[in-house]
């Protein structure tokens, strides 16, 4: 196992403050672990830059599409059970793919269809299924974002709002393409169907209460909610408008408050982006990863859902789609993508990186190699606004020995 240089890894607080000091992120958090002890811990900034309160190691932010990760290991208990597996259809439990249909090539209005297969829960997890985000480019993302079909927290569950989605023609036949989507709330929702449990219940029950994820939860936890950070953009309009250009003329525009969050209560149970929680919390989860399973998964499952299941990489699929990492070089696992070649992701990294982020700019990965886990919070959105992803993982490796 490879050790770090000090003064190298002492280098993250300069590039983390930096981005504090310009107005990029309004504060943030890097953790490192190796081999379970950490090696390096470093926070700045302000959870609340009106209020004048701090970042610190207990504040609870957003991780968005960092819950995909936690969905996915969630339905792999069911697969070790023998309940479910993963080349069956998801009509089985949402009844309104059974008729699925899929745009034709070219299709210039949402009537030109054609059957299809609906898609089975491994292409819901790999994100080959056909089914989209509102912030992608085409026909069927934008009667997404008309009809608000993304899962986020609001007055509707997330049994309303998979029956929604199933209404919707996909995008593409199932498995003939890769394209970021909201693939895994609708594995969220199998879950529901399974178990015969909320999203949320099977959680605390099976994930994060064994692994005392205590404070991440749905709704901002019991006595938290003086710890939650507001959300910024440095967007005009709205903070997922992944395409806008227009840039406000603050680069911290406050678009989500501790106070008034509709995170303190929704209904919705989002398997793809609905947790809130503390960068300790997800570090007891990314080592449950690393170390092969904790008790919760088999350490078998755990290298089958961090393989690659694509037959190359994201790029050589087509994608049409936001992503939160290089599509070159890179696969796709159960719910995170794998590093196959550094060079061609044109990132310093480890072969079997294993890794995600949420749009609020949060990022995780663990590296098999080096045998770390390290995490990276803020609470800004989108998370394509600046390359501290990359960054990071180039500052790490060049703070290894």
């Amino acid at each position: 196992m490879s050790r770090f240089d000090t003064d190298r890894l002492n280098r993250i607080k300069g590039w983390m403050q930096g981005y504090v000091d310009a107005r990029r992120y309004p504060g943030c958090s890097v953790l490192v672990a190796q081999g379970g002890e950490e090696v390096f811990y470093h926070d700045c900034g302000m959870r609340d830059v009106a209020g004048g309160l701090p970042w610190q190691r207990d504040t609870v932010a957003r991780i968005y599409s960092m819950t995909k990760p936690i969905t996915s290991a969630a339905l792999m208990l069911l697969v070790e059970r023998g309940q479910i597996h993963l080349d069956q259809s998801i009509a089985k439990y949402i009844p309104g793919f059974r008729d699925a249909r899929c745009l034709v090539p070219g299709a210039v209005d949402l009537s030109q269809t054609e059957p299809c297969l609906p898609p089975t829960l491994h292409q819901l997890l790999t994100h080959t299924s056909g089914v989209s985000y509102s912030f992608n480019p085409g026909l069927v993302p934008l009667a997404m974002a008309e009809g608000k079909l993304d899962f986020g927290p609001g007055k509707k569950t997330l049994e309303e709002m998979a029956e929604q989605v199933a209404t919707l023609p996909l995008v593409f036949r199932p498995g003939t393409r890769w394209e970021y989507s909201v693939g895994i709330d609708l594995i969220g929702r199998v879950i529901e169907v399974v178990s015969g449990k909320s999203l949320g219940a099977f959680f605390e029950e099976e994930i994060l209460g064994p692994l005392g994820m205590d404070e991440t939860r749905f709704n901002v936890p019991d006595g938290t909610g003086n710890r939650f950070a507001c959300l910024y953009t440095p967007l005009a309009g709205e903070s997922f408008a992944l395409t806008a250009v227009e840039k406000s003329s603050d680069t911290l525009r406050q678009t989500d408050d501790a106070e008034n969050s509709p995170y303190l209560r929704t209904p919705m149970q989002s398997g793809g982006g609905g947790l809130v929680g503390t960068i300790d919390d997800y570090l007891k989860f990314t080592e449950m990863l690393r170390t092969g399973g904790k008790g919760i998964l088999s350490p078998h499952t755990l290298r089958f859902m961090m393989a690659n299941h694509l037959a190359g990489d994201i790029a050589s699929m087509g994608p049409q789609s936001f992503a939160e990492q290089p599509m070159d070089g890179m696969g796709f696992g159960i719910g995170g993508a794998v590093v196959l070649d550094p060079s061609r992701a044109r990132v310093p990294g480890s072969v079997g990186d294993f890794s995600w982020g949420g749009m609020a700019s949060t990022f995780f990965w663990v590296d098999p190699v080096h045998d770390l886990s390290v995490l990276f919070f803020t609470q800004l959105a989108p998370s394509s606004s600046y390359p501290s992803r990359s960054q990071l993982k180039a500052l790490i490796h060049g703070a290894l020995l």
